[in-house]
């Protein structure tokens, strides 16, 4: 919806959703027409500065002049430049000379455009990642905080959605928190491995500059080495063709496509704990679950969590097929393609991250409800333990199974075909052949007797894996997520 006062013809036209009812603000910025113009020019400066040091000829005045204009964009005059040239790089370098008449000469001297789109698209990859590591982080930080808090508590496992061995709620919830830290790692290493594209020129034979600096191959190559530096990267990639290679799209939505697929994961889990009403999402004081249905409380956020990592998902097919499709040093077919998915991935997971931390934030646990469901289901899986009561007792294994499986069949009939409870131990104590171990029936009932190491295995894993990981993170795990929507 518009805001208030918001002009009636930005209502007239498509706005992506991404951005305007979703996406954080920073990571909005991070991909927008100011941030992408206003790096065309730093890396000009870069480059005119390196030059210059290098020994070409250019001023100090010609320096502070387009360093005093970095955020001075008409984007109007760059718009009509466009339009008239058909190429945009060239448009923002006629924008740019406009306003630093003295620095006209020299701006974008020796380069080819991939230098400021390509080493743009860099910066803003990296940048993005920096974005999404903290959000990433918090989210495990929030969910360690209530793995620690129902790390013993019993509940039902499930496997094939089946009922199986019991859990606890805290290891279940550590099943995600462990997905999630693969992709902490995985984002990080994407990020760390990003290269700049640097100072190659129009082939990536970085011929243009050979010529400028009288084929001083040294000059040349410092000259790379120099605007990467001022660029904030430790290393360009050797060889280019006129772009980098357009694997590298590849290995950035790769990651981000995992992380849509362990958000997709938690958050389906979370709507089916819903279904069972064990665990549910937040759910705001004037929150309205159905038009039609006063009663529902749906978990809208998981579901717009599992909506949008399934379009995050999908993405990384965009630069699988461009890479493939590149023609020895480059076609132009890249370009439109990644103008949306490179943004589309990072809004979407930016997204995706803030609406897993407002619901890992209000996560809401009905202990009866699952103290119940064990109940129903404790009786069956319990059985191997009474037979090993009664031999111990002085009993008959092969008798004991075949009682077992009579009173277990008559209490499966009662619960499919009776829809009544699971009465499997009322039969057991009725029966005289159990009277050994009737005293023994509450310990051998013992949910906490089910779980296994689980509880032991929450402690270690927060503490050896978890807690390390979010080490780099922790001036940062403050602040709760308040959804605009």
């Amino acid at each position: 919806m518009a805001a208030p006062g918001e002009d009636e013809d930005v209502m007239a036209r498509y706005r992506s959703p991404l951005v305007s009812r979703y996406a954080s603000a920073e990571m909005a910025y991070n991909f927008s027409e100011r941030k992408k113009f206003g790096t065309w020019r730093r890396l000009w400066l870069y480059l005119a500065q390196a030059e210059k040091s290098l020994g070409l000829s250019i001023t100090d005045e010609q320096i502070r002049e387009m360093e005093a204009n970095l955020d001075n964009i008409d984007f109007k005059m760059a718009a009509e430049e466009e339009k008239k040239l058909r190429h945009d790089v060239m448009a923002h370098v006629h924008t740019f000379a406009h306003c630093c008449p003295k620095a006209a000469a020299i701006i974008h001297l020796g380069a080819t455009s991939c230098y400021v789109g390509d080493n743009t698209d860099l910066i803003v990859l990296r940048d993005g990642f920096n974005l999404l590591l903290p959000k990433l982080a918090r989210v495990i930080s929030r969910l360690a905080n209530f793995a620690e808090k129902y790390a013993d508590m019993p509940a039902l496992g499930f496997t094939h959605y089946q009922p199986a061995q019991l859990t606890t709620v805290g290891k279940r919830c550590c099943l995600w928190i462990q997905d999630l830290c693969m992709d902490l790692q995985n984002l990080e290493r994407a990020r760390d491995d990003l290269r700049f594209r640097g100072v190659k020129g129009t082939t990536g034979t970085q011929a243009s500059f050979l010529q400028l600096f009288e084929g001083d191959h040294s000059k040349v190559e410092e000259l790379d080495r120099l605007v990467t530096a001022k660029a904030g990267f430790q290393r360009a990639y050797m060889v280019t063709g006129q772009t980098y290679s357009r694997k590298v799209d590849i290995g950035v939505l790769a990651v981000l496509a995992s992380l849509g697929a362990s958000v997709h994961k938690i958050c389906t889990d979370i709507r089916l704990l819903a279904n069972l009403k064990e665990i549910e999402e937040p759910f705001e004081k004037d929150q309205i679950g159905s038009s039609a249905m006063p009663y529902k409380r749906n978990p809208m956020r998981s579901e717009r969590c599992c909506s949008l990592a399934r379009h995050l998902m999908t993405l990384v097919m965009d630069p699988l097929q461009t890479a493939a499709v590149q023609w020895f040093e480059r076609t132009l077919d890249d370009s439109a393609n990644r103008r949306v998915c490179l943004a589309e991935a990072f809004l979407t997971a930016d997204i995706i991250l803030s609406t897993l931390q407002n619901v890992s934030e209000g996560l809401v646990v009905y202990p009866k409800v699952i103290e119940r469901r064990i109940r129903q289901e404790l009786p069956f899986m319990a059985t191997e333990n009474i037979i090993m009561a009664m031999v111990k007792a002085g009993g008959n294994r092969q008798d004991c199974h075949e009682k077992i499986r009579v009173l277990s069949q008559q209490a499966a009939a009662v619960v499919k075909q009776e829809g009544g409870d699971n009465d499997f131990i009322a039969r057991v104590r009725a029966d005289p052949y159990f009277s050994p171990i009737h005293k023994q029936l509450e310990s051998l009932l013992d949910p906490s007797s089910f779980t296994g190491r689980a509880p032991q295995q929450v402690a270690k894993f927060l503490k050896e894996e978890v807690q390390p990981a979010l080490i780099p993170y922790q001036s940062k795990m403050g602040g709760k997520i308040e959804l605009a929507l």
